[in-house]
């Protein structure tokens, strides 16, 4: 394919994907397949000539459109939002065909200075501390990882590096082996599971704070500060904590005020996960749920959650940057440049160099320092394509349009006396179920996925199956959230005329 054959395919591509979205209603929001269902569609082999474009395009419908689950249908309310918007698909293509590998400033400038700069729009529209904005004299800064696991993870080994430093710093004949195997970790029994598996990963042991409905499944201070005594008393060594902002279950917010100073005063990173509801935070009336933020040594949500930045753009800030180069920081010769030692290579954030007038130098370093691989896509040209083409006021409008319609889901659920709400509607979650069994809620969930004319996923709440009905689209609007209910209460009446009387 030469240039021209790709400015005409690449043109048809556009109408293709325009045509998918402006359409994707019409579609079933969940496939119909079993798995396996491709490999009899395609054959067993490369081809040993060349295919012709046409084929392979035809072959989208034939192939894959089937085994498609459409996240970005309006009817899909499953998980949480992956975002979508046209100005970060256009920043997307831009970004591939550049096809930078960013570890470095020399390896590409602008890819690492544009996300500094992105990381520090983002983190003034959320109002974070100075200390975590690059472009001041804090110690932090911000970096783009591919996913919240990766935050956690990196915050987690980071917390770990840390940790062993202290120790080793007032006892340096101790063995670091000794000190390793008696470090234990926090998150809440209602963290994402890429919380503990961070932990497993890291070879530390992950304690789960046990949670209750009265207290709205939120990890509370004093249960927090008992758990670290114990856990003292018996020799362990407590050394990191994951807040969470946002639960996946059921969207619950731990108190950070409370769990913060606890942190502070035993040494321990508090690392906050804000996933999904993080986006909401720029949002004046929501900013409140991120008070608390000064008592971290970390905070991570998602952009391509609920910011209209596509997957993957997971963004991360640090209040002392020199704690995470500490855990990562390797400088073998083949990845030194000219501008190594220069001023315009030490910034602030010594993620980017912004050519800033700095006395003295701070020290040098680069992206690889801040996350687990070494390349990096240039994915900060999502977030300024986003950032500019909506505006912070176009942003915070699309936010809290998902939360109307989450509240008008709710007023309609309430409003039936068959069902019940099971936890707090704060954005754009709603978890309801049937009054009754958890068998009965199980078949109705059975029955509405089975339709495949909208999609949701379950949770457990206090030993209860809840339905999570989480409003997902861009391209969202009441009449969906009227009709998906309407769907629901009529297989809720279905399988309520089934019980034995």
């Amino acid at each position: 394919m030469d240039a021209a054959e790709f400015r005409r395919r690449g043109k048809e591509m556009v109408d293709l994907i325009a045509d998918y979205l402006e359409n994707i209603e019409q579609r079933p929001v969940y496939p119909d397949v079993e798995p396996g269902y491709l490999r009899s569609l395609i054959p067993e082999e490369a081809p040993e000539e060349p295919d012709t474009y046409e084929d392979v395009v035809k072959d989208i419908e034939r192939v894959i459109m089937p085994g498609v689950t459409h996240w970005h249908s309006p009817y899909f309310y499953a998980y949480f939002p992956t975002a979508n918007s046209f100005p970060a698909m256009l920043a997307d293509m831009l970004s591939g065909a550049i096809g930078c590998i960013g570890f470095s400033w020399a390896a590409s400038p602008a890819c690492t200075e544009l996300e500094t700069v992105m990381m520090d729009w983002l983190g003034k529209m959320l109002k974070l501390p100075e200390d975590f904005i690059a472009g001041t004299h804090g110690q932090g800064g911000g970096v783009i990882q591919g996913t919240a696991s990766e935050a956690t993870l990196v915050a987690l080994l980071a917390a770990r590096s840390r940790a062993v430093r202290m120790i080793l710093a007032s006892d340096p004949q101790r063995p670091e082996t000794g000190i390793t195997s008696k470090l234990v970790a926090y998150s809440s029994d209602q963290a994402h599971c890429s919380v503990e598996r961070a932990g497993m990963i890291a070879g530390v042991r992950m304690k789960k704070i046990p949670t209750e409905q009265s207290d709205k499944y939120a990890v509370q201070g004093e249960t927090l500060r008992r758990m670290i005594q114990e856990d003292k008393a018996a020799g362990l060594i407590p050394f990191y904590f994951c807040a969470t902002l946002g639960t996946t279950p059921s969207c619950a917010f731990d108190h950070i005020t409370e769990l913060g100073p606890i942190c502070n005063a035993e040494k321990i990173w508090m690392h906050i996960d804000a996933a999904y509801a993080g986006s909401s935070f720029i949002c004046p009336e929501f900013r409140p749920l991120l008070n608390g933020i000064e008592f971290a040594d970390s905070f991570n949500f998602n952009p391509h959650k609920w910011l209209l930045v596509n997957f993957d753009c997971s963004t991360m800030w640090v209040r002392k940057r020199s704690d995470l180069i500490g855990a990562f920081k390797m400088d073998p010769l083949y990845l030194k440049h000219d501008h190594q030692d220069s001023v315009c290579s030490t910034n602030p954030n010594p993620l980017i160099p912004l050519c800033l007038t700095l006395s003295p130098p701070l020290p040098q370093t680069t992206s690889q320092h801040w996350q687990i691989p070494l390349g990096r896509r240039f994915r900060s040209l999502k977030m300024w394509f986003v950032f500019r083409m909506y505006g912070l006021k176009g942003l915070q409008d699309y936010i809290r349009k998902h939360v109307e319609l989450a509240k008008e889901f709710e007023s309609l659920v309430r409003a039936d006396q068959r069902f019940e709400i099971s936890a707090d509607v704060v954005l754009g979650l709603v978890c309801f179920r049937l009054k009754g069994s958890n068998e009965v809620n199980e078949t109705l969930l059975k029955r509405i996925n089975n339709g495949r004319k909208i999609h949701l996923v379950p949770c457990q709440l206090s030993g209860q199956f809840v339905l999570r009905f989480a409003v997902c689209a861009r391209t969202t609007e009441s009449r969906h959230i009227r009709e998906a209910w309407r769907l629901i209460t009529q297989l809720a009446e279905e399988v309520m005329q089934e019980l034995p009387h």
